[in-house]
């Protein structure tokens, strides 16, 4: 109001100017002066934001988003521990063992979409604080579980709080800037890669002495900062508007332009939102006739990285028990714990995520998303298909080295292509959907990594590759490469 009262003050001005002087034209380049003084005074979070850049706002943001990713890391790594030393202190079967990653992985597939219409209905950051409270709460208990189906109740339990984190990515995404975007999103696995490593240096000093129930509770730390730091994590911006809050919106635009130290834009801020409130985060809307393809196809892309990055995970343990056995048979009753090289060796394996991150970096602005992502899945196919070739344990370790780095990669180039092929209105909805479906890959690879194995590897491995070569069509047949491309607010429109 008040900029449109300067600009009445400065017509008023003008006009009393006009009227004392004779009526002779203006020359044009007076005109032409004049015109510009009243712009066109609107302007989108997607042009505040590119045109803040990145800057201290996003470090912080990148912060706060990066220690949830490495909790949620520590939660899963801690899986490929966890079977085996149940295996010892219980005497529970392979199947058994399968069934407690599963039944994470159940929790997540369960969870992933209400989590993803919390956050398209009452934003990106009240599902995150309640994930925060949660998984820490869950992942405490259970460390105390007094049996094996207390085990199984209270991990599903963690899992369903789990399906909140790839919110986060949401969230994240929506304030960074087009071509900061998607480094910014792949370094995001950094924080991932570092909560694994966590993870084994941490089992690799508690369990020969405290034990595994010692290191669930541990575990939990990185949860608990992060449950008490999302009270300052920002609301997104991009919700605000779509959900008729612009003043909230403009406040946290204006907080980045303080932190960034840029000015802030002048204008009004609009959305040129189609969706109407009522009709936000709703899964139907992902197979709308123009978005029906891309869904689809999204969903296998992420079921299959789920189903290959877990699987390889837990195929470490497996792969470094049989090699130090020297015989794939072994009985329920027999038990082996981890020892510090088979720990040493998943650290290692575990340290290949950073060359795979950074490498995805640079690939994925040259080459495009659909490109690197279907030249990552042959690439670990590859990979995988050499896992059956009887070499001794350091060639096994070096395979495992690179299979790990590329999916890795891989499934960061997923979330960046995500968030920015969907509309704001559907950019959680759309997130959610597909880590419900990725979940469902990750249910099913235990009894293939766990189970499978050890009747025959070469059926194991080849289910990988097959899964990993389809998947690699799916991304070339995606209707849209994103690279370059500004995050969308609407849903009407061509993909």
């Amino acid at each position: 109001m008040r900029r449109t009262k300067g600009y009445q003050d400065l017509d008023e001005n003008a006009g009393d100017s006009r009227l004392s002087i004779s009526q002779m034209p203006l020359p044009q380049e007076i005109e032409m002066a004049s015109v510009s003084v009243v712009p066109d005074d609107t302007f989108t979070v997607t042009q505040a934001v590119n045109a803040l850049g990145f800057g201290w706002f996003q470090v912080k943001l990148s912060l706060c988003t990066g220690l949830c990713w490495m909790a949620d890391s520590m939660e899963m790594t801690i899986l490929s521990i966890l079977s085996p030393a149940l295996h010892c202190e219980w005497n529970i079967s392979k199947y058994q063992q399968a069934l407690t990653t599963t039944i994470v992985f159940l929790g997540m597939m369960l969870s992933s979409t209400f989590w993803g219409n919390i956050s398209d209905r009452y934003g990106r950051k009240t599902a995150l604080s309640m994930c925060g409270v949660l998984l820490f709460y869950y992942g405490l208990l259970s460390s105390i579980a007094p049996n094996f189906l207390w085990l199984l109740f209270l991990r599903g339990l963690v899992g369903f709080a789990i399906g909140c984190v790839p919110q986060s990515v949401t969230l994240y995404a929506e304030f960074l800037p087009t071509k900061q975007r998607a480094k910014c999103v792949v370094l995001l696995d950094c924080f991932w890669a570092l909560g694994a490593c966590l993870e084994v240096a941490l089992a690799l000093v508690v369990m020969p002495t405290l034990g595994v129930h010692w290191l669930l509770a541990l575990s939990t730390i990185p949860l608990l900062i992060f449950a008490l730091i999302c009270p300052w994590l920002p609301e997104s911006a991009r919700f605000h508007v779509a959900s008729g809050q612009p003043d909230k919106a403009l406040a946290t635009l204006e907080q980045i332009a303080q932190d960034n130290g840029r000015p802030m834009l002048l204008g009004r801020l609009v959305c040129d939102d189609s969706v109407g409130i009522g009709q936000r985060g709703r899964l139907k809307h992902l197979l709308i006739p123009h978005l029906r393809n891309t869904s689809l196809l999204l969903w296998f892309i992420w079921m299959s990285c789920a189903f290959c990055y877990y699987g390889l995970v837990l195929m470490t343990t497996e792969l470094f028990e049989t090699d130090a056995d020297g015989s794939e048979e072994s009985c329920a009753a027999d038990c082996r714990p981890l020892q510090t090289t088979d720990y040493m060796d998943l650290l290692w394996t575990t340290l290949a995520e950073f060359p795979g991150i950074f490498a995805t970096i640079f690939i994925i602005e040259k080459c495009g998303r659909k490109r690197t992502m279907a030249a990552q899945f042959i690439i670990f196919a590859l990979c995988i298909c050499m896992l059956t070739y009887n070499g001794n344990r350091t060639f096994l370790t070096c395979i495992l080295f690179v299979a790990r780095g590329i999916i890795a990669g891989l499934f960061q180039a997923a979330y960046v292509y995500t968030p920015e092929v969907y509309p704001t209105a559907l950019r959680a909805t759309a997130v959610g959907a597909c880590s419900g479906v990725a979940r469902l890959g990750a249910m099913i690879t235990p009894y293939v990594a766990q189970v499978l194995l050890k009747s025959s590897i070469v059926i194991a491995t080849g289910v990988y590759s097959l899964a990993a070569v389809l998947a690699a069509v799916a991304c070339l047949a995606l209707p849209i490469e994103t690279k370059g491309r500004e995050m969308r607010d609407t849903v009407t429109g061509t993909t």
